[in-house]
């Protein structure tokens, strides 16, 4: 199946540090002066031509913002749109190429109490991010991935209220599930006819008993 036209082919997938460091200085570039629009708009525009030259390390940062901004306006897609400006924002598509291109072994998983920082090549994910990783790498078939998306699915309830990003990674499931191929139907069991005949059709092109006999007493 052919990639979505509107998913850039990687080049390279920048850590979360390097991306950070580079949106701040560009933040810093805008004059402070702009509308708060205006300087959202520039700075995401920055981020997106980054992605859409195959560096899927903005790519993240662009899914975040665009959840961000639907959380500011209420879920309205319409007026994220109109700040990102048409056709930047972040689909499922390029979500879904984004997640499956993530290095899991260097995303960041601090522990509860663990005061240490993220190492300069580790992917510092939201949670609900590092869900979608989950999920699309468990649908391919990595049972390490599916057992941490069930760990992780298990804290979901109590963590639903206290996190508004959680809904887009419920989103993205619906959506996933939808785009996944239906299984194919289980071969029939050998020996099995699969034939659409009745058994009245299969026995009619049997000789019956009564033929059978008078075949034997014909006379020669």
């Amino acid at each position: 199946m052919a990639a979505p036209t509107d998913v850039p082919t990687q080049k390279e997938f920048s850590p979360s540090m390097r991306v950070d460091v580079l949106i701040a200085d560009w933040k810093a570039a805008i004059p402070p002066e702009l509308p708060e629009e205006d300087r959202e708009r520039l700075l995401y525009e920055k981020a997106w031509e980054a992605y859409r030259e195959g560096d899927y390390g903005f790519g993240l940062w662009c899914w975040h913002e665009c959840d961000r901004l639907s959380n500011a306006f209420n879920h309205n897609i319409r007026e994220v749109t109109r700040v990102l400006g048409p056709g930047r924002y972040f689909g499922f598509s390029q979500r879904k190429a984004v997640a499956a291109a993530v290095p899991v072994e260097r995303i960041y998983r601090p522990r509860k109490g663990d005061m240490s920082t993220p190492r300069t090549d580790a992917f510092v994910l939201p949670h609900y991010q590092v869900l979608c990783v989950y999920l699309v790498r468990a649908t391919s078939g990595d049972p390490k991935a599916k057992a941490q998306l069930e760990i992780a699915l298990g804290e979901l309830e109590d963590r639903r209220r206290a996190d508004p990003f959680l809904r887009y990674f419920e989103t993205f499931r619906e959506l996933l599930e939808k785009a996944s191929p239906a299984p194919a139907p289980s071969p029939a069991p050998s020996g099995v006819s699969t034939s659409s005949a009745g058994p009245s059709e299969a026995s009619s092109s049997q000789p019956t008993r009564a033929s059978r006999r008078r075949v034997r007493t014909s006379p020669k």
